[in-house]
């Protein structure tokens, strides 16, 4: 909501700067997705990496 609340204030101030933003945008979030994805598979990858490191002491009763 504060952010469709400042696009609002920048169409008030600015139009043509609000406008691009607003075209910009969905382009720039597909530009972002690829990142995102890779992202997801590193935070994966690290959280699997931490359960197996951690489970013989899990095995053994010790705190995680």
């Amino acid at each position: 909501m504060i952010g469709f609340l400042l696009w609002l204030l920048l169409l008030v101030f600015c139009w043509p700067l609000a406008l691009l933003a607003l075209v910009l945008y969905p382009l720039v979030w597909l530009l972002m997705l690829p990142f995102r994805l890779v992202g997801l598979t590193v935070e994966g990858v690290f959280a699997f990496l931490k359960a197996v490191i951690f489970l013989p002491a899990r095995l053994l009763g010790g705190r995680p």
